[in-house]
């Protein structure tokens, strides 16, 4: 079977809020569901971003909608729910995926390979999540299964708790690459991302992503409030943001001399990860058109990018924070391309230990990486954030005119998903 080729379209997201599980009244989106606000992203970019381009809703043969807590009001009915509020037609099929911080991207990936196998012509990928209203689901008991040696489904390997701790991974991926790194490059990036996003914001960079929704002024849900910024970004200061509370608990590893060692690499018994050097919670919504190359140029539609490849891969759970190299080393080969062809990377900074591992192990260079600002100050809303990852990279190629990108993600529960795409024009 010969292949079609796939084109990105166009991208559109909502603001991404500071989540506020305690103080909802802070989340400036804390008043609306999340399917709602997707379904409100959704109304918006058909009726105003795509008009011009003549994509209606009916043409829509299949969506995906990702999102990683999946319940309570976050189940979306096979994604059917957000669609029938947006005013989708019912022959739009739909699906709802869960791939944790992969789920966007994972929808995605379906839909252009749906639409490389001839099955379909033009789809909708989304994703959306809401930290506040639906932040996760209590611990099941029952994982304690893993840990019982009684158990048949006993594994010495795996440490279930710290697995499904995020916080808890990236310590370990920190302590598994010591001496690499130092919490001071972990802050370095993390300032170095709250700055990049300031400026991007202030020279209106954003604007041309983000579709404006009604929210309300943060502790007064009264009064409401166009949202049209990421609203977690931060002037910062190393100096400051180096005093801020460790969150994390090491592992005093033995290959880096148990907890003795530690001390003395660390100068403390406490752990590295800060919110400054992570990502926080919040709310948001992404939005994609993928469509078949040969449809769009019947329609006279240029493309956002060319999809190259995608690439995904599974690792060991306690560090899923690795999940990006061998995700990205797939989307690699299967394009036939080497880390030095990519110009740009969008490389989602769940834990800012996660991007100085990929840069580490890929050999890239600073200049390349996420340069209008990453997840540490934009926003990580689970569900949602691989589309932006994605339709940010393909903004930046056209914006530098450059020739090549790679968006990828590490996933909870030790995974990785990664896409390769490429500027037509450059």
């Amino acid at each position: 079977m010969q292949t079609k080729e796939v084109w990105l379209i166009d991208y559109a997201r909502t603001a991404f809020s500071r989540s506020r599980p305690d103080q909802p009244e802070r989340d400036v989106f804390g008043e609306i569901r999340g399917d709602e606000l997707l379904a409100d992203l959704l109304i918006k970019f058909f009726e105003e971003k795509l008009v011009d381009k003549g994509i209606k809703k009916k043409d829509i043969e299949e969506a995906s909608v990702g999102i990683a807590t999946g319940t309570l009001e976050n189940w979306t009915y096979g994604g059917k729910i957000p669609l029938y509020l947006a005013g989708f037609p019912n022959k739009v099929s739909s699906f709802m995926i869960d791939k944790q911080c992969g789920s966007a991207g994972a929808g995605m990936h379906a839909l252009i390979m749906h639409i490389m196998t001839g099955n379909s012509k033009i789809g909708l990928a989304t994703g959306f999540e809401h930290m506040t209203r639906v932040r996760r689901v209590g611990i099941d008991p029952e994982w304690e299964r893993f840990s019982d040696p009684r158990s048949k489904y006993y594994n010495p390997e795996l440490d279930i708790m710290n697995s499904i701790n995020m916080l808890q991974t990236a310590q370990r991926l920190y302590e598994e690459e010591v001496p690499r790194f130092t919490k001071e490059d972990l802050d370095k990036f993390g300032v170095r991302s709250h700055n990049l996003t300031i400026k991007s914001q202030e020279e209106g960079w954003f604007k041309g992503e983000i579709v404006p929704m009604k929210g309300h002024v943060e502790k007064n849900v009264d009064e409401p409030m166009m949202v049209d910024r990421d609203m977690a970004a931060r002037k910062s200061k190393l100096e400051v943001v180096s005093q801020l509370p460790r969150i994390s608990t090491p592992f005093y590893l033995e290959k880096n001399g148990g907890k003795k060692g530690y001390i003395e690499i660390e100068g403390t018994e406490e752990g590295v990860i800060t919110a400054a050097n992570s990502s926080p919670l919040n709310a948001g919504a992404t939005a994609a058109i993928v469509m078949e190359a040969e449809e769009a140029k019947k329609r006279g539609l240029e493309p956002m990018a060319r999809i190259v490849s995608i690439g995904w891969a599974g690792v060991d759970p306690r560090v899923m924070g690795r999940g990006p190299v061998p995700a990205s080393r797939k989307a690699l080969e299967r394009a036939g391309l080497k880390a030095e062809d990519i110009d740009y990377w969008e490389i989602n900074e769940a834990f800012c230990i996660v991007v100085l591992n990929c840069m580490d192990k890929f050999n890239i260079p600073e200049e390349k990486v996420n340069i209008m600002g990453g997840s540490t100050a934009i926003g990580h809303p689970l569900g949602a954030t691989v589309i932006r990852l994605t339709g940010t990279l393909a903004r930046i190629l056209k914006d530098k005119k450059a020739h090549f990108g790679l968006a990828n993600a590490c996933v909870g529960g030790g995974q990785g998903v990664a896409t390769v795409i490429e500027n037509l024009d450059a």
